[in-house]
């Protein structure tokens, strides 16, 4: 069942990270990238501090 959380989480991020490059930094190339990789930092943070105990 564990899996299946990850996954779901995994693919949460992914729309996360697909929505925000499409809908508001379609033409800004380094601020894409800082804001995906702060994206990343907070949902691993997430994953780490609260659903690493599941």
């Amino acid at each position: 069942m564990r899996n299946v959380y990850v996954a779901i989480y995994i693919l949460l991020l992914i729309a996360v990270v697909v929505g925000v490059d499409f809908i508001f930094l379609k033409n800004l190339f380094w601020l894409r990238l800082a804001v995906n990789i702060g994206i990343v930092l907070v949902f691993a943070a997430v994953y780490f501090g609260l659903l690493n105990d599941m």
